[in-house]
């Protein structure tokens, strides 16, 4: 489904857990990272294709989240042309999107990257809310600054720090996630992944994420 101009209408998911991180996840066999995000079906409103590409790529249902805000219009950016399938060049330009933030209400082993048959992210991470840009596929940039700069008055209290994107900077070292886990809990870990618990405490560190093959 497209507009007009070709841009099909889609949803971008910022998540936040309670130390406003975002999620990160990792597009299946690739080295590409970027947040959760999908298409508008027919008939659907955006919210109601938030909620499906939430479960559908995070595994995550709504009594799991709170929604705290929404981009007020749409943002758009085109696809360069070999990212598009030959059939559809001339016709398909890129996304218009409305971009959600939403606050975590669960737990981290609530996620759940195989939550359907057709997996979309193979690796997740909590990272800082002004995340490195250099991760992210070159044209999807500026709508992640637009949308993180935009939603950034809306984090809760004691949120993250700086109030810009250093978009060609080179991306820091990212420290392994830390996850805390209740006690007997159990948690479905990436395949490959080694976990070392951290002394003295609850909670578990997660080291060198690789996934088989």
């Amino acid at each position: 489904m497209l507009d007009r101009d070709g841009f099909r209408p889609n949803v971008g998911i910022i998540l936040l857990n309670q130390r406003n991180q975002v999620f990160w996840g990792k597009r299946i066999r690739t080295h590409s990272w970027q947040f959760p995000q999908g298409g508008i079906d027919r008939g659907e409103t955006p919210e109601q294709a938030m909620f499906r590409e939430l479960h559908e790529e995070v595994g995550l249902q709504p009594e799991h989240v709170s929604i705290v805000a929404r981009t007020r219009d749409w943002l758009r950016y085109e696809v360069p042309d070999r990212y598009i399938r030959r059939d559809a060049r001339g016709h398909y330009k890129g996304q218009k999107q409305i971009w959600y933030l939403l606050q975590l209400m669960g737990y981290d082993w609530d996620l759940n990257l195989r939550a359907t048959d057709h997996p979309e992210f193979d690796a997740w991470r909590w990272n800082d809310y002004w995340v490195p840009l250099d991760a992210v596929v070159e044209f999807k940039r500026g709508v992640y600054e637009m949308a993180l700069t935009e939603l950034s008055r809306y984090l809760p209290r004691g949120g993250a720090q700086g109030h810009y994107l250093r978009q060609n900077s080179r991306p820091r070292d990212m420290d392994p996630p830390t996850r805390d886990i209740a006690p007997g809990a159990t948690i479905e870990l990436p395949p490959g992944a080694s976990y070392e618990p951290d002394p003295g405490t609850n909670r578990t560190k997660a080291h060198d994420i690789k996934t088989a093959g």
